[in-house]
């Protein structure tokens, strides 16, 4: 994709809305609900939340990743066979995602968030996947608006942290817990005891980097 650009003569009446955009790719959803889903990822640039643990912390600074505009976007997407969006960052939520979630829609797009819930939610979600983060909290009004619940195991101690989330979300919202991944092999036994012991959470593995897919 590239930005957009006016040619000599012509004129734009109203400004047309961009965002920056880190990068975008059809792979397979590797994590959570959706798993094993053909999906169409669209990574917006910015972040404040500072995990320290990211695995994309390239991502945190907008002003080092291109603007592109919505109808760009979009148009990349459709060039892929599935209809399956997943908008994630940085932290999406730090933009006004209404009108790249409506024209996604339009396209034919399942719109899918994944977010730390730390900015207000806009936009036009068929799915949010809430993953809180300890560095800074969900806002509460996104809490009971959440279809599934994330929680990234770093240590034992963020089992009664994720609990304390859960209890918040709506009934029928999926929880799952995921191990950081540099510590996969340390925190992957607690977490499968910890779900054997409370059932209703479900175990969320980072499949895309087991089949070396982005």
């Amino acid at each position: 994709m590239q930005p957009a650009t006016l040619q000599i003569g012509e004129t734009q009446t109203l400004p047309t809305a961009t965002l920056p955009v880190m990068e975008s790719f059809y792979t397979i959803q590797g994590e959570g609900y959706h798993q094993g889903k053909a999906a169409y990822f669209i990574r917006l640039a910015g972040c404040n939340v500072g995990c320290t643990w990211c695995d994309v912390k390239e991502s945190w600074d907008a002003g080092k990743h291109p603007r592109y505009t919505i109808e760009q976007i979009v148009g990349q997407a459709t060039q892929y066979p599935g209809r399956l969006a997943v908008v994630t960052g940085g932290e999406p939520l730090m933009h006004d995602c209404g009108e790249l979630t409506g024209r996604l829609r339009q396209a034919g797009f399942d719109t899918n968030i994944e977010t730390s819930g730390a900015w207000p939610l806009t936009g036009e979600w068929d799915w949010i996947c809430l993953s809180p983060k300890k560095f800074k909290a969900p806002l509460p009004e996104i809490l009971p608006l959440a279809n599934e619940l994330k929680v990234v195991v770093f240590n034992k101690s963020d089992f009664e942290w994720a609990e304390k989330y859960a209890s918040q979300v709506a009934p029928n919202c999926k929880l799952f817990l995921q191990p950081e991944w540099s510590k996969s092999a340390e925190m992957t036994p607690p977490i499968i005891a910890y779900i054997k012991n409370n059932p209703r959470w479900e175990f969320s593995l980072q499949l895309h980097k087991y089949i070396h897919v982005p």
